[in-house]
């Protein structure tokens, strides 16, 4: 046993170690060929579906958020035309309101002036009519003062009514006349 050993060491040493032992080449390359197959058969397809799967999730993602995107821009400009539409509409109402306010504060000047045109008519009628019933009372006094006066003048009673009235009549126009001339000067 000893010297097959020492053959075989001796055929392994003379063996150049740049050229493999052509079977362990052969069996070498055979097993690489096996190894090969396995890769290209079972192991490159589940690979290549792996980045598909991949490729397809992140697109999908992608268009998912492009969708989104578009989705949001889309809610932001209704959200603006919204935004737009609740402004003019209120400042329509504020200009609605003012003009309604204009228009209540024009009625209630009217109705106060004409309230204060009528309430002066009735100050302007009441005067007149204090002012004639005073003139007629105090053209009853002077008559009655002045029908005593005349009888103190006189000497005699006047008690004749018409008498008395056409005396009281004739003082009072001298009077009128008085006061024409009196302001005419």
């Amino acid at each position: 046993m000893i010297s097959t050993a020492l053959i075989q060491a001796a055929e392994y040493e003379d063996a150049n170690p740049l050229f493999p032992n052509p079977w362990e080449a052969l069996v070498a390359g055979l097993g690489f060929l096996v190894l090969l197959f396995i890769v290209y058969k079972w192991i490159y397809p589940a690979f290549e579906q792996a980045y598909e799967n991949r490729v397809e999730a992140i697109e999908g993602g992608i268009n998912q958020a492009e969708e989104a995107k578009a989705e949001a821009a889309a809610l932001k400009a209704q959200y603006e035309k919204q935004l737009a539409d609740s402004r003019a509409e209120a400042s329509a109402l504020r200009e609605e309101a003012r003009a309604e306010a204009a228009q209540i504060v024009a009625e209630a000047q009217e109705k106060a002036a004409s309230e204060s045109a009528r309430i002066r008519e009735q100050a302007h009628a009441q005067i007149e009519a204090d002012r004639a019933a005073a003139a007629v009372s105090l053209r009853a006094d002077v008559g009655t003062l002045a029908t005593q006066l005349a009888s103190k003048v006189v000497g005699e009673a006047l008690d004749d009514d018409a008498r008395s009235q056409r005396v009281v009549d004739r003082f009072l126009a001298d009077l009128d006349a008085e006061q024409v001339q009196g302001a005419a000067q």
